[in-house]
């Protein structure tokens, strides 16, 4: 597949303006200021493709890129659940919420963290909230290029702790060194490979990570 072969499709602002699920859609998720945008950018060889806004929170869009002909890229302005405070509830929007729970062509989301951090607790939740519905996700520690590599193993090794994962489980990645990008396009691809429609989608059972 040929990530640089990508198009701004459109902005979905209600589940109604989705396309349709004809290929699969790989969502991005994270928190403000992880690099998620960065990471896009990066991964489909274009400097400005995905803007960042200069208010996060402001947009209440789905922004769906093409890709190769044959693979959605989603980006996602935020993510929540049912299951959490009031106030972290606040915090979310409804139509992401409705999105994972019912787009049958979600076949992986990609949950952005900074390598640079201590576990958030909004991160933990969503992965909680993934595993729960038994939704494949993928985590990948963002921003490597800041810390050696010693620091980014132990740093690697705590986030694994608290998620629960093995190092195969995630990727640590950097934008601006290209670290871990041949590792995510190879995940990507072989998420999309086989995928054949909507009724597949649906039928899809994977409840670990990627």
């Amino acid at each position: 597949m040929d990530f640089s072969k990508v198009q701004f499709m459109l902005s979905a602002h209600s589940l109604g303006q989705l396309p349709d699920p004809i290929y699969p859609d790989i969502a991005f998720a994270g928190r403000s200021n992880v690099g998620k945008s960065s990471l896009i950018n990066r991964l489909v060889r274009r400097a400005n493709l995905v803007k960042t806004s200069s208010r996060p929170g402001k947009t209440q869009s789905l922004n769906y890129f093409l890709v190769d002909e044959g693979l959605y890229l989603v980006d996602l302005p935020g993510y929540g659940f049912a299951q959490v405070s009031q106030q972290t509830r606040k915090s979310w929007q409804g139509l992401i919420t409705r999105y994972v729970e019912t787009r049958s062509s979600l076949v992986c989301m990609v949950v952005i963290i900074d390598l640079r951090h201590e576990l958030k607790k909004l991160d933990r939740e969503l992965i909680d909230w993934l595993r729960y519905l038994h939704k494949p996700f993928l985590p990948v520690y963002t921003k490597a290029d800041k810390l050696g590599r010693n620091d980014q193993r132990k740093n690697a090794a705590l986030l694994d702790a608290g998620l629960t994962l093995t190092p195969a489980d995630r990727i640590i990645f950097s934008s601006r060194t290209g670290q871990g990008l041949d590792q995510l396009k190879t995940k990507i691809a072989a998420l999309v490979t086989g995928f054949q429609g909507s009724d597949e989608a649906a039928d899809n059972d994977l409840t670990d990570p990627i």
